[in-house]
């Protein structure tokens, strides 16, 4: 397989008192080591599992946690099964307790299934725990979520909001890829996936060269890296990331935020609109709307030529044009 063949910016002894945005608005990933060395959880973490398990089960509810759950022969994979008719795992719902002791248990088993949290929202789920472990993100409104598991792999996807993902346990190696890589990721289904996100159908640690010819172009510009508890590392929008896990036990806190206001919408409907309007045009029709996006969405031209008050949705969106607009279009669509 090739090798990646560009670093990550580092910073070295950063401080979490001293984190701000504007250490991240080059829009380009970041490690930030020992960021959160002195969160409460690092700190159980680095003392033990079952410190660990007890920093955690200290702030959870009652209500069940959705696990993942795959067999030994999956070897750490989330992803589909051999025909793509399903997924290699099964979920399962659970208290966050009796996910914690199967974890431990987990630890001493040759043949262990692997036990996958993904995504699970802090203040849901782990109220109180953010209050304890902050991070400075004061002109955002980040979501904030827990990933929990023992060894695995997720394969390379991507997410709309900007991200940092602070690891509290274990280790994890991260893999990112520009967004212009995407021909050479071998996407998926949009809307058939294993947890929400499509994602590359390459098993990075044996890709088939003979059916996915173009990934070793991926990997001339990937980014790699490995994390240890208290690190973090700032993925930006659109970047695509795979994710390993190389402990007995590892965990993630991460942090989304968007950089454009909520009431925007989420341009994966767009996408998914477009699929539908432009994407079975013939090829000169299609051609001919690529051209009207690249005027008025992409390479957004200035509009000196067309009087501001005339500017319409081609100006500037504000939340009242924004709720009129979508008001419009759903009004459209329900025909």
């Amino acid at each position: 397989m090739s090798e990646p063949l560009h670093s990550i910016a580092q910073v070295q002894g950063a401080s979490i008192e001293h984190f701000a945005l504007a250490m991240i608005q080059d829009a380009r990933p970041k490690v930030f080591r020992g960021l959160v060395n002195n969160w409460p959880v690092v700190s159980a973490a680095k003392a033990g599992d079952e410190q660990l398990a007890a920093c955690l089960q200290h702030y959870a509810v009652d209500e069940p946690v959705t696990v993942y759950q795959a067999p030994a022969e999956a070897d750490g994979r989330i992803f589909y099964n051999q025909d793509m008719t399903g997924f290699n795992f099964r979920p399962d719902r659970m208290p966050l307790r009796q996910f914690l002791t199967s974890l431990l248990n987990a630890r001493h088993q040759a043949d262990a299934e692997t036990l996958y949290l993904g995504s699970t929202l802090v203040d849901k789920w782990l109220p109180g725990l953010k209050r304890d472990h902050a991070m400075p993100l004061t002109d955002v409104a980040p979501l904030t979520s827990l990933w929990l598991g023992n060894r695995s792999r997720v394969a390379a996807h991507f997410d709309f909001p900007d991200n940092l993902a602070c690891v509290i346990a274990g280790k994890r190696k991260f893999t990112l890829f520009p967004p212009e890589q995407l021909p050479n990721l071998y996407i998926g289904p949009l809307d058939f996936t294993p947890a929400g996100q499509a994602i590359s159908l390459v098993d990075a640690q044996a890709p088939d060269p003979e059916k996915f010819p173009r990934f070793h172009i991926a990997m001339q510009h990937a980014l790699e890296v490995e994390l240890q508890a208290g690190d973090a590392i700032y993925i930006p929008s659109m970047w695509w990331h795979q994710v390993q896990g190389l402990s007995a036990v590892n965990g993630l806190i991460n942090f989304w935020w968007r950089s454009s206001p909520a009431f925007l919408g989420n341009p994966f409907d767009a996408l998914r609109h477009a699929l539908l309007a432009i994407g079975q045009l013939p090829d000169q029709q299609r051609q001919a709307w690529k051209h009207l996006f690249d005027q008025y969405v992409f390479d957004k031209p200035a509009l000196t030529h067309i009087p501001e008050h005339a500017q319409g949705v081609l100006g500037e969106i504000d939340q009242t044009a924004a709720r009129q607009l979508r008001a419009d279009l759903l009004n459209k669509l329900n025909r």
